[in-house]
C-alpha cells in the first residue's frame, strides 16, 4: 500500500477551502479536508506533514466562532493559517484581532518586510488577493511580522521558534500572482513534503485496496456512461475482473447515440459484464403531462432506483455496491456546510434493506480532474473521460416543460450538431460545459416560400473552475452563426436559435 505525504486542511467554511486542497494536490502532495473541530488524534498519522487552517466567513470575535480543538495549535507539525486561520492563531495564542473599519475584498499589494521561509523567492512587493472583515493589530508573543499591506498592518506573521505562520491573503487563488510559490515554500521548504501524490501510484494502491476489500465477493455498479461511474467501472474491473457486474439503465433521456456508445465501450472495449435495461417506455409514460421541473426530477430519480433495484435483485445478491463518489461529495457530507436553500433536487442510488450491500467507493479521495487522469491511464475513451458534465435526469431538464419522445429526438439532434461543431472548431475543451435547450415556445419563421411555426433552441456554454460560479463563454460569432444555420436547416421542428449569456449567479448552469 502506497502512503503519500499528507497535508490536513481544517475547514472553517471558506468558499476557497476546496481550492486550497486542489492547489496542494496540483503540487503532487496529497491533501485531506476535515471539519474544523476534528480530533487532534488525526495528526498522529506519521504521513501527515503539516496543517492548514482555512479561511471562513465568520469573525473570530463572535461568541460562536468556530474553533479547533486546542491541542491542534499545540502540535509540533507546521501550521499555516490563511485569512480566518491567521486571525484564529492570533486570537487563540494571545494576540489582538479587531473588526476592520472597511472590509477588504479584492486585489492588494503585499509588502514583504523581512525574509522568511514562506516568502522564499518572492519580490519585496507582491500582488495578492484579500477577503476579510477583521484584521490583526498585535501579534501574539513569540511571533514576528513579516508582511503588511495598506489596509492590514499584519498581513503575514511567523513564529520565531515554532513552525507556525499565517497569511491574511489567499495564496490559493489565481489573483495572488505568486501564490503557488508561497504554497510550495510551505509544503516543501517548511513541511518537508515529497511530491509523491501521482495518479499512477494511486491506481496501483486502489487496485490492491479493492482486491483486499472485495476478496472473492461480487460487486454491482450502476453505470451511467458519465465520467465518474465509467472510471470507477474501469478501475474496479482492473482489480477484480468478472466479479464486477454493471447495470446500465437506459432512460431514453441520454444524448444522441450515447446508449450505444456505453454498451459498446464497456462490453466490447473492456469486456465488462454489463446488463443493459432499456426502460425508455417506463420513463416517457411517467413523464407524460408533467412540466414542473421538480416533479420531473423526482419522478426520474424514483423510477431510476426502482428499475435499478429490479435488475439488482436478479443478480443473486452481490456483496458490494460500487459508486463513483468523488471527494467534493465526501467533503460536503463530512464538514457539514450548514443550511442551504435547495436550488434543485438530486437523487442518490439506494437499495432495499433486504439486499444489505456494502458500499465500495474507489474514487472518494479524488477530484474530478484526477478522475479524468485516471480514466485516461486506464484507457477509457476520450469521448467519455473528457465529456462535459451531464445532469442525472438527462435531457428531461433541458426540455423546458413536458417531455415527449418527439421533443427528446429534436433536442438530441440539435445538441449533437452543437457539440460536434464545437469539436470541429477546437472549442469543446476550452469551455467547461456546453449543451442545447429546447424551449416551450413557438416562433414564426420562413423556409423556402413557406411559413413555419416551430420551436426555439437555446445554446448554453459556460466557463468555470468549480461549477459553484460560472461565466458564459464568449464563443466566436462565426461559429455561432454556422451552428445556428446547421440546426435550423437540419433539425425539423426548430426554426430559431438563441444564445444564453447569463452567468451563475444569478442564473444556474442548467435551465431547470
Amino acid at each position: 500500500m502506497i502512503h503519500p505525504d499528507k497535508i490536513v486542511i481544517l475547514d472553517f467554511g471558506s468558499q476557497y477551502t476546496k481550492l486550497i486542497a486542489r492547489r496542494v494536490r496540483d503540487l503532487n502532495v496529497y491533501s485531506e479536508i476535515v471539519p474544523f473541530n476534528a480530533s487532534p488524534n488525526l495528526l498522529n498519522d506519521p504521513h501527515v506533514k503539516g496543517v492548514i487552517l482555512s479561511g471562513g466567513p465568520r469573525s473570530v470575535l463572535a461568541e460562536d466562532a468556530p474553533k479547533p480543538d486546542p491541542d491542534i495549535l499545540k502540535t509540533e507539525l507546521p501550521i499555516l493559517g490563511i485569512c480566518y486561520g491567521l486571525q484564529l492563531i492570533c486570537n487563540e495564542m494571545g494576540g489582538r484581532v479587531e473588526n476592520a473599519e472597511h472590509r477588504e475584498y479584492g486585489p492588494a499589494e503585499l509588502t514583504v518586510q523581512r525574509s522568511c521561509a514562506l516568502f522564499e523567492g518572492l519580490q519585496q512587493t507582491e500582488k495578492v488577493w484579500m477577503s476579510h472583515g477583521d484584521r490583526l493589530v498585535h501579534p501574539p508573543e513569540g511571533f514576528e511580522i513579516v508582511g503588511s499591506s495598506e489596509n492590514a498592518p499584519i498581513t503575514a506573521m511567523v513564529h520565531k521558534s515554532r513552525p507556525i505562520m499565517g497569511l491574511q491573503f489567499h495564496p490559493e487563488v489565481s489573483h495572488t500572482v505568486h501564490g503557488e510559490q508561497v504554497l510550495k515554500n510551505f509544503l516543501f521548504g517548511v513541511c518537508g513534503c515529497e511530491p509523491n501524490w501521482k495518479m499512477e501510484d494511486y491506481i496501483e494502491s486502489a487496485v490492491k485496496d479493492i482486491q483486499d476489500t472485495v476478496g472473492d465477493e461480487r460487486v454491482l455498479l450502476g453505470l451511467s456512461g458519465g465520467v465518474d461511474s465509467s472510471v470507477a467501472a474501469a478501475l474496479i474491473h482492473r482489480a477484480i475482473g468478472d466479479q464486477l457486474t454493471c447495470v446500465f439503465v437506459d432512460t431514453g433521456l441520454l444524448r444522441k447515440d450515447e446508449a450505444k456508445e456505453v454498451v459498446s465501450t464497456f462490453r466490447k472495449g473492456f469486456g465488462i459484464r454489463l446488463v443493459h435495461r432499456d426502460a425508455t417506455k417506463d420513463f416517457f409514460d411517467g413523464l407524460a403531462g408533467q412540466s414542473d421541473p421538480e416533479v420531473k426530477r423526482k419522478f426520474i430519480g424514483r423510477k431510476f432506483i426502482e428499475v435499478f433495484e429490479e435488475e439488482a435483485l436478479k443478480l443473486d445478491h452481490p456483496e458490494f455496491l460500487a459508486q463513483g463518489t468523488l471527494y467534493p461529495d465526501v467533503i460536503e457530507s463530512a464538514t457539514g456546510a450548514g443550511p442551504a436553500q435547495t436550488i434543485k433536487s438530486h437523487h442518490n442510488l439506494s437499495l432495499p434493506d433486504k439486499m444489505k450491500m456494502k458500499l465500495l467507493e474507489p474514487l472518494r479521495d479524488l477530484f474530478k480532474d484526477e478522475v479524468r487522469a485516471i480514466g485516461r491511464i486506464l484507457g477509457v475513451p476520450e469521448e467519455i473521460v473528457g465529456r462535459h458534465p451531464f445532469p442525472g435526469p438527462g435531457l428531461a431538464v433541458r426540455i423546458i416543460g413536458e417531455v415527449t419522445p418527439e421533443y427528446v429526438e429534436i433536442l438530441q439532434e440539435a445538441d449533437a450538431i452543437y457539440i460536434n461543431h464545437m469539436k470541429e472548431f477546437g472549442l469543446y475543451d476550452s469551455v467547461s460545459q456546453a449543451f442545447a435547450v429546447l424551449l416551450p415556445v413557438h416562433t414564426v419563421g420562413i423556409m423556402g416560400d413557406e411559413r413555419t411555426y416551430d420551436k426555439v433552441c437555446a445554446l448554453r456554454a459556460v466557463t468555470t473552475s468549480d461549477f459553484m460560479t460560472a461565466d458564459w463563454s464568449r464563443l466566436p460569432g462565426d461559429f455561432l452563426a454556422e451552428v445556428s444555420k446547421r440546426i435550423v436547416n437540419q433539425v425539423k421542428g426548430i426554426n430559431r436559435v438563441v444564445f444564453d449569456i447569463t452567468s451563475k449567479p444569478p442564473g444556474t448552469i442548467e435551465w431547470e
